[in-house]
């Protein structure tokens, strides 16, 4: 029998749950214009995300211990099904005081416990393609050049489970990307199968601008052991100068190009003197010779410059001829940048340079390196924080001038840390005023547009950059193509539920969480709760959700994968699709993710464990 301390609870949790509900059906009837604007497929699920959402403006936290305490749902897993949840758990706390159930109306919840799930189901399968057959979750991989000139990777790819093929538009050539589609295609053919096709377009990337590049000089190095025993000397192949310049042969560790007639006279045994840029000599033994070519070796490392002297020593130290290096290729400039250095950000084409010092040391021009996207100049103030090389590189805006920015660094590594060209820049406190589509955007679109399945929208910070594709989209008659909005900034995580509903136009529509440039500028420490929080708010609209960027990516560059990163694909499982960028394993991590998410579907669902039998726990 139910104490009255018991009653008072369930008294004051009734009181509680009913004001959520009349608060849920209030905002929803505040924001109806937004919901007759979405597709008529999602306007359920628009009505669902609103409930959801008036739900978390309030915190709940204490009403949830309590509802737990009854062996009542606490509303943790609401997310598909808001107010069914909510009315059931009304009737239930009514019964349980001996109050007659309210008289609910059924059509105040757009979706029931069954309808809400499998209207994500259903969504998922519209733009990602049918459920594969061991797993829930499709797996995504983006292509590598290598995929438009051979088909062969794209068969292995589609034998071992992919089920989407990512192009980046970034990167590769429109050609190329046609090429890329017509061998899936035949490889589709070939093994009987289907995959599904997303362009991501670029957008308007900021990234760090041409350097100054150096002097041309190869460094050549032997294996060292920790204590600096050589285990094993440096193997170069030495070429003639007029030879076709190529890739060295894997089983070097470089290659030098000889002017001169020394290569013909050369025999093991024999030796090279090189003067390296440090102005010492070094030498390289020859190993083997033929026709046009000699192997050599060297245990000492060296600098080499270009048009640096080399003789041909017989076994006495004779010397027995005299040429010089040439062809080494130019090197890309690098600014190595310390904590309380200046780096300056400058519009134009101009290459960077480092710092500029006097005699005694002291700056007298420091470091600059153009930017990409001129629309910074314009946007950004004093104070706030600038990112780059994916987080490495830190600093504050210290003064903004037409054609400069001065920012101080505050975060590098103690020997300093290096910044190359072509490196994504942050600024997780400014709002750029760019659309999130370039010229090169819309052209890309118009040849991607026929091949694929969906459409990837890069750096979408408010609604009217998705309006901006929908439109084109239209225009080009592919209203059918899926959107997919990139969740790769702050401004794009605050304002989710307007992109969501706007997305929503379409019939069908994703949201990928680009983790690598979102946890730049959200910081790294709030990354797992905003990935919850994009989980949560995509599973209350019914939106499938790609989990993105640096899954099993040791695996995939080495052939092995860290622990962290097994759990990290283990928990990717609560998304609809897994993206696996393109290494040189990525056939196998696609086999190991694929085994990975379908054992995890036997213990996981969302967030919800799934109790089957367990062995591992029996005792004798």
């Amino acid at each position: 029998m139910d104490t009255p301390e018991t009653l008072k609870k369930i008294n004051r949790l009734i009181e509680s749950v009913s004001h959520m509900r009349l608060h849920c059906l209030a905002y929803e009837e505040t924001h109806t214009n937004i919901v007759s604007m979405v597709a008529q497929n999602h306007r359920p699920s628009a009505r669902n995300l609103l409930h959801y959402l008036a739900l978390r403006q309030h915190d709940i936290s204490k009403t949830q211990e309590e509802l737990s305490s009854l062996g009542l749902s606490s509303l943790g897993r609401l997310e598909a099904h808001v107010m069914a949840t909510i009315n059931a758990v009304l009737k239930t706390l009514h019964r349980l005081a001996g109050r007659e159930a309210p008289q609910i109306n059924y059509d105040d919840a757009p979706v029931d416990f069954i309808s809400g799930p499998e209207r994500l189901q259903v969504h998922s399968e519209r733009l990602l393609g049918p459920e594969p057959v061991k797993r829930s979750e499709r797996i995504m991989v983006t292509l590598p050049t290598e995929a438009a000139y051979s088909g062969e990777l794209l068969q292995k790819l589609l034998q071992v489970g992919v089920n989407i093929v990512r192009i980046n538009c970034a990167h590769d050539r429109p050609e190329d990307w046609v090429a890329m589609v017509k061998n899936l295609r035949n490889a589709e053919k070939t093994l009987g199968r289907s995959c599904r096709v997303l362009a991501d377009l670029a957008g308007p990337k900021l990234r760090t601008g041409l350097l100054a590049p150096l002097d041309p000089v190869i460094k050549i190095k032997p294996l060292r052991a920790y204590d600096g025993t050589i285990l094993k000397p440096a193997r170069l192949l030495l070429t003639p100068a007029n030879a076709q310049i190529s890739p060295p042969p894997e089983n070097a560790d470089g290659q030098l190009f000889i002017e001169g007639e020394l290569l013909h006279h050369a025999k093991p045994g024999y030796f090279f003197s090189v003067a390296e840029r440090r102005g010492r000599k070094r030498s390289l033994v020859v190993t083997a010779c033929n026709e046009n070519s000699c192997w050599v070796e060297s245990d000492r490392t060296l600098y080499v410059s270009e048009g640096a002297a080399i003789t041909l020593n017989d076994v006495a130290g004779r010397v027995l001829g005299e040429g010089r290096i040439v062809n080494i290729p130019q090197n890309q400039g690098a600014l190595l940048l310390f904590k309380g250095d200046t780096l300056v950000l400058t519009r134009g084409n101009e290459p960077g340079h480092p710092a500029r010092l006097d005699t005694d040391g002291h700056v007298l021009k420091p470091a600059c390196i153009p930017c990409s996207l001129d629309a910074i100049f314009g946007s950004v103030k004093p104070g706030e924080q600038v990112w780059m090389n994916d987080g490495s590189i830190g600093g504050i805006i210290k003064t903004v001038a037409e054609d400069e920015i001065a920012i101080e660094i505050d975060y590098a590594k103690p020997g300093g840390s290096k910044l190359r060209a072509e490196k994504g820049i942050n600024l997780p406190d400014t709002e750029l005023q760019v659309p999130a589509m370039t010229e090169k955007d819309f052209a890309d679109l118009d040849v991607v547009y026929p091949l694929i399945d969906m459409i990837s929208l890069s750096f979408v910070q408010k609604p009217e950059d998705i309006y901006l594709l929908e439109r084109r989209l239209m225009e080009l008659g592919g209203q059918h193509t899926g959107v997919v909005i990139k969740i790769e900034n702050a401004a794009a995580v605050d304002r989710l539920p307007a992109l969501l509903l706007a997305a929503m136009q379409m019939p069908s529509v994703g949201v990928m969480m680009a983790r690598g440039d979102l946890a730049v500028e959200i910081g790294f420490e709030r990354l797992a709760q905003v990935q919850e929080q994009i989980l949560c708010l995509c599973e209350a609209a019914h939106v499938p959700v790609i989990w993105a960027t640096q899954v099993l990516e040791e695996l995939t560059r080495t052939g092995r994968p860290s622990r962290s990163e097994v759990t990290d694909a283990a928990m990717s499982g609560r998304a609809e699709c897994v993206m696996l960028n393109k290494g040189p394993f990525i056939v196998e991590a696609v086999k190991f993710l694929d085994g990975v998410l379908t054992y995890a579907d036997k213990h996981q669902s969302k967030k919800s464990a799934v109790l089957r039998q367990l062995h591992v726990f029996d005792l004798p």
